[in-house]
C-alpha cells in the first residue's frame, strides 16, 4: 500500500525575505504549492528554487485565495504554512505518522509563538493570536470563509487528535511590527463590518474589549510573559473596537470596492509540475 501524498501550501505576498526558510521545511512533503497574491519581489523566484507550483493572481479576500490554493493541491492531505512559519524536522515526521494512519478528517498542530527572538506561550487569543491551528486536513474537508480577516472554517468529516510537536511561528518582530499587525487586521475587519452592513455598537465594542483582554490576561495566562502579556492582551481587546471605530468614523476609508466571489474558476488551477498561471480580480 503507498503512502498518502502529502501537498505543502503557502500563500504569500512579497515574502521573499522568509519564504525560502518557510520552504526549506517543507521539502518533506510530495508537493509544494505556492500561491502568491499580488507579489511584486522575488518570491515566485524563490518558490521556483524549491520545485514549488505557482498559482499567481489578486484576491483582496483571504478565504479566496486560501481556497484557490486548497483547490490546486494535488495531495490526499495538505498542511498550510504561511511565510513567517517553520516545520521543524521533528513536526515534519510527526505529520507523516499520522496521515498514514488517522482515520480522521483534519489535525490541529500546537503553534510557538516568537516576538523577534522571544517565545511567548501564554496569553495569545481575542483573533490576535493562537496557540494552535487546524493546518492538516485532507483533501475536501476544509473550506475557507469569504472574509478579509480571520475568515471562518467550514469542515467536512471529523476532528483528530491534536498533533505534539509545534509550528514555530515568527508572529512579530517587535512591538512596533504588531502595532502595525493590529492596524492591518482592524482595517480589514472593519471592510468586513461594513460588507456585511451590521458594524455594531460602540457599547458592545467597549465590552469585548474589557472581556477579550481579561480573557488573554488572566485566563490564558498572558501574566506570566509580564509586559508582552499585557501588549498582546491590550491588542486582543483593541482588534475588535477598532474596527468598529474605523467603520463607524472613517466608511469611506474602509468600504470594500470588491465583493467576494464564491469560487475560483477551475480553469486558474496549475495542472502538472512546477508552473505559474494567472488568476487576476477585476
Amino acid at each position: 500500500m503507498s503512502r498518502p501524498r502529502l501537498s505543502a501550501l503557502v500563500v504569500a505576498r512579497n515574502e521573499e525575505a522568509r519564504l525560502a526558510h518557510c520552504l526549506e521545511g517543507l521539502t518533506f512533503a510530495d508537493e509544494i504549492v505556492v500561491v502568491l497574491d499580488r507579489s511584486t519581489d522575488r518570491s515566485a523566484e524563490i518558490a521556483r528554487s524549491f520545485g514549488a507550483r505557482i498559482l499567481e493572481g489578486a484576491w483582496e479576500i483571504e478565504g479566496e485565495r486560501r481556497n484557490a490554493g486548497l483547490t490546486a493541491c494535488q495531495g490526499e492531505w495538505i498542511l498550510e504554512i504561511d511565510a513567517d512559519e517553520r516545520v521543524s524536522p521533528g513536526l515534519a515526521a510527526e505529520i507523516r505518522r499520522v496521515i498514514e494512519t488517522s482515520p480522521y478528517a483534519w489535525h490541529e498542530i500546537p503553534v510557538n509563538n516568537f516576538i523577534g527572538s522571544r517565545l511567548v506561550r501564554y496569553g495569545w487569543g481575542g483573533s490576535f493570536g493562537t496557540s494552535a491551528v487546524p493546518r492538516l486536513s485532507r483533501k475536501g474537508a476544509k473550506r475557507w470563509g469569504l472574509q478579509r480577516v480571520h475568515p471562518s472554517l467550514a469542515w467536512t468529516g471529523s476532528k483528530g487528535p491534536r498533533l505534539t510537536q509545534a509550528i514555530h511561528h515568527h508572529v512579530d518582530r517587535d512591538i512596533s511590527d504588531m502595532l502595525r499587525r493590529l492596524d492591518r487586521y482592524s482595517s480589514a475587519r472593519a471592510a468586513d463590518l461594513l460588507a456585511a452592513g451590521e458594524i455594531g455598537t460602540l457599547g458592545a465594542n467597549l465590552r469585548r474589549f474589557v472581556s477579550r483582554f481579561l480573557k488573554c490576561y488572566v485566563l490564558r495566562g498572558g501574566w506570566r510573559e509580564g509586559g508582552w502579556g499585557v501588549l498582546i492582551a491590550l491588542c486582543a481587546g483593541l482588534y475588535p473596537l477598532l474596527a468598529h471605530l474605523k467603520a463607524r468614523l472613517e466608511p469611506e476609508r474602509h468600504r470594500p470596492s470588491i465583493e467576494p466571489q464564491a469560487a475560483m474558476p477551475q480553469g486558474n488551477i496549475p495542472l502538472t509540475g512546477p508552473s505559474s498561471v494567472s488568476a487576476s480580480r477585476a
